[in-house]
């Protein structure tokens, strides 16, 4: 039986910039909702370990030993694979542990003694697909697969969401003797992030030191922006709580690199704020090829209640002895969904301190108007459980959650990261 997966959700590059928040009262909402208004209200769950399925690792080698499949790489997810015949490969793709969000990640080489086209379909436990494939010839270059490569099958309904994505796929690869990667998103491993973290280091006035180790042992590290050691206004960024959330990771590539750079604006901002970052909070799930979670087997964006998880530990220990020196002013977490949107916390909660961020959604969205993000706020503060909760309530800084979209145009997210950080910036030194 041929079994089922795959993706392919269309970007509305058209929407409406609305607020949930009766709380700013410069936003007006007169215009119809539209667009990717956002997940609801996310439940209470426990974050005390949780055991996960370790994947088998190694190679799948088929028709008489010519046609080769692997797992055998950092960021990889392949739980199975079955030759079908006349060229046609099933494969399996299965979660760390459940119940999870529906993010079905997968990453796999194949390669063959003989050139030749082969098809593979891609089934999932559990779940539809939301990640259109990505191929690369050496695990770090990547483009979309060509659309006239992909085939949906049982095409989902609506926009947004799980239920939009196709219920399977058949993807037709070229392959040849040199490996080909097959990814959902582009690979960012945690050797790739600490080759980009010590590259931009080089700067005389950033640094990066280890805050802490993950549950398996990995360094987390964190990059510090500071070009005056008396600046005593810092600013707290984090990236990839969870693994398959690519597109924030490199929206907050974009931000820290514009933040790092020779404009002006950015030397002037670096004379009075510090900028502290640590952009691969789950470096676990990003080498396991996890869908979501972390090596504990949970959601790291529910754990900063209890603090059960090392990777969330390690960031509030940190946050608790900065604290002591410095005025936390802002604070943003970047993710990944089915399209960008905004979560901040409501000012009918913040007051006016928290208003700073609704000007800096303002700001960004006159910058880009042609892909306007909606703005799903939340009025409720406790508990914290997730990183801009806790950023807010402990540290006193004006906090959002940045979601990216799944498929938001490469080049758009390197716009935004860069208007983004002008923009705070701007705002900030305007205080």
């Amino acid at each position: 039986m041929r079994i089922k997966s795959l993706i392919a959700i269309g970007i509305l590059f058209s929407m409406v910039l609305t607020s949930s928040c009766k709380k700013n009262p410069e936003t007006a909402e007169t215009e119809k909702k539209s667009g990717y208004q956002g997940q609801g209200k996310s439940p209470v769950v426990p974050t005390v370990d949780r055991p996960i399925q370790k994947q088998w690792r190694g190679v799948w080698a088929f028709n008489d030993s010519t046609t080769f499949f692997s797992n055998r790489f950092e960021g990889a997810r392949l739980n199975g694979v079955a030759y079908d015949g006349d060229d046609h490969y099933t494969i399996w793709v299965t979660a760390e542990n459940t119940p999870i969000n529906v993010s079905p990640w997968y990453a796999f080489q194949v390669w063959s003694e003989e050139p030749r086209d082969i098809t593979v379909q891609l089934n999932y436990q559990d779940s539809r697909s939301r990640y259109y494939p990505k191929i690369s010839s050496d695990g770090r270059n990547f483009k979309p697969l060509d659309s006239t490569n992909f085939k949906a099958i049982n095409p989902g309904e609506g926009d947004f969401g799980i239920k939009a994505a196709p219920e399977s796929a058949e993807l037709t690869i070229n392959v040849t003797k040199n490996p080909t990667w097959i990814t959902a998103q582009e690979l960012y491993t945690s050797s790739v992030v600490q080759e980009w973290v010590d590259s931009l280091s080089q700067k005389p006035f950033i640094e990066n030191y280890p805050i802490g180790l993950s549950k398996e042992k990995r360094t987390m590290h964190l990059m510090e922006i500071n070009e005056n050691k008396e600046a005593k206004k810092g600013l707290m960024i984090i990236s990839r709580q969870h693994p398959p959330e690519v597109t924030g990771f490199l929206a907050m590539k974009s931000f820290i690199e514009t933040i790092s750079g020779d404009s002006e604006l950015a030397k002037t901002f670096r004379q009075e704020h510090t900028v502290f970052a640590v952009p691969l909070m789950n470096p676990d799930g990003a080498d396991n090829g996890h869908w979501r979670h972390n090596t504990g087997g949970i959601d790291l964006n529910r754990d900063w209640q209890n603090f059960n998880q090392p990777e969330t530990r390690n960031v509030r220990d940190f946050l608790v002895e900065k604290d002591k020196t410095y005025d936390f002013v802002f604070g943003a977490d970047f993710h990944s969904t089915w399209d960008d949107i905004y979560y901040p916390i409501d000012t009918t909660v913040t007051g006016e301190k928290g208003k700073i961020i609704f000007d800096w959604i303002e700001n960004i969205s006159k910058r880009l108007p042609q892909k306007q993000t909606n703005i799903s706020a939340s009025d409720e503060i406790d508990p914290t459980m997730v990183s801009s909760k806790y950023f807010y309530v402990h540290h006193g800084m004006p906090a959002i959650v940045f979601e990216l979209g799944d498929n938001t145009s490469r080049p758009f997210l390197k716009e935004k990261g860069k208007v983004a950080a002008e923009e705070i910036m701007k705002l900030l030194m305007e205080e």
